[in-house]
């Protein structure tokens, strides 16, 4: 616990923000903005969460306020019900927010409800009634459906894959060839785009990267310089800093294009001794806007599916090594997922893998026991 004044009392403390005895002109608005600042100071102050991060869930909370028509020492279960319904089956907002509104007002009843901070007792006193947790396991789920992100963000597939990159490399050539600008600017987005492939990177993580966040992996030695990539602007959990990572490399050819990209190009750039990997025209860092461009534009041009993002490359690198056998839990460590259940969310395997899965179970399950046992002697 985390106590502040005198060393006894804890951040969010109803005593803190109402005093006691004192009649209010409308006392419901009074205790309910109240209980807000005190979650607010209990989160930012107690837990050390982000304000932006804590200012997203207060917006939740005041959300299902409006909804219900009613404070948080009134809400129900089936009030939370009403208003989870209206989101997915009228508003159809997408599952992932879903479980983040979820999780707001979860944690937000867990604070009032805390004997701790002295709500029960002070809603008790005031109104005769007192809050109550409205989310339960029967009416919350972790994950609601087998595949919750955006349509843009499943996976390519390895044909799509394919003429994504050739394409890419085609443009280089073309330029080249033809002796137009933009060839240095072609061949860093082609091989982009394979990086972000071949480390299952987010945009973000790909544009903050150096030159400096690559080292030596004593075992796998053919990697050269490139062995290792040290990711330092990963994504971070519920207003906490960016998360670090180190991605061990897998693909030889991913790491000679980018070997050439930064021996070869780079050099003719960067500006000011900048320590970016990715530079723009201007030698300045690339940004993931400029990714997401470029990325349109080749998308476009071959026709592919138009929501589909360059965060499609990161599932695509999942769902290969997956298809490939590659043990979970490892594509878990390097994609930096904390729970396993996310990366399956970021699968999508094809129907020849889950075919070849069939047909390996359908194998297994014709051995009888004797005979399994008799294979063991």
């Amino acid at each position: 616990m985390d106590w502040v004044l005198m060393g006894r009392i804890p951040h969010g403390a109803s005593s803190l923000y109402l005093a006691g005895g004192v009649t209010f002109l409308n006392a419901y608005e009074a205790v309910f903005d109240a209980m807000l600042e005190g979650w607010r100071m209990q989160q930012i102050g107690g837990r050390r969460l982000k304000e932006d991060s804590v200012a997203r869930a207060l917006g939740v909370v005041r959300r299902f306020e409006a909804y219900a028509g009613k404070k948080p020492w009134e809400w129900s279960a089936g009030d939370f019900d009403e208003w989870m319904t209206l989101l997915v089956s009228q508003r159809q907002v997408e599952a992932s927010t879903i479980r983040s509104y979820q999780g707001a007002i979860r944690t937000f009843c867990d604070y009032i409800c805390s004997p701790h901070y002295g709500w029960v007792d002070e809603c008790m006193e005031r109104f005769g009634t007192h809050p109550v947790q409205v989310c339960h396991e029967w009416n919350t789920l972790a994950h609601l459906q087998d595949y919750e992100g955006k349509p843009g963000r499943r996976p390519l597939t390895r044909s799509e894959l394919q003429r994504l990159l050739d394409h890419a490399d085609a443009e280089v050539s073309r330029l080249l060839d033809e002796h137009r600008k933009g060839a240095l600017p072609a061949f860093r987005d082609a091989t982009l785009f394979k990086v972000v492939y071949a480390w299952g990177m987010r945009a973000s993580e790909a544009v903050g990267l150096d030159v400096t966040d690559f080292y030596r992996n004593p075992k796998a030695p053919q990697f050269g310089e490139f062995g290792v990539m040290q990711i330092r602007h990963g994504k971070s959990s519920r207003g906490g800093p960016p998360k670090r990572r180190a991605v061990v490399s897998l693909f030889d050819w991913a790491v000679d294009a980018l070997q050439d990209y930064v021996q070869q190009v780079r050099p003719l750039m960067v500006r000011d001794g900048s320590t970016a990997l990715w530079v723009s025209e201007r030698g300045t860092r690339l940004r993931t806007r400029e990714l997401s461009s470029r990325f349109a534009a080749y998308r476009t041009a071959l026709g592919l599916d138009e929501m589909l993002t360059p965060h499609a490359l990161r599932h695509s690198y999942v769902t290969h090594l997956i298809e490939s056998g590659v043990d979970p839990g490892f594509v878990q460590r390097q994609v930096g997922h904390l729970h396993q259940s996310t990366t399956a969310i970021y699968t999508g395997v094809s129907a020849d893998y889950m075919n070849t899965m069939m047909s390996q179970a359908i194998e297994k399950t014709r051995l009888r026991p004797r005979d399994e046992e008799g294979a063991g002697r």
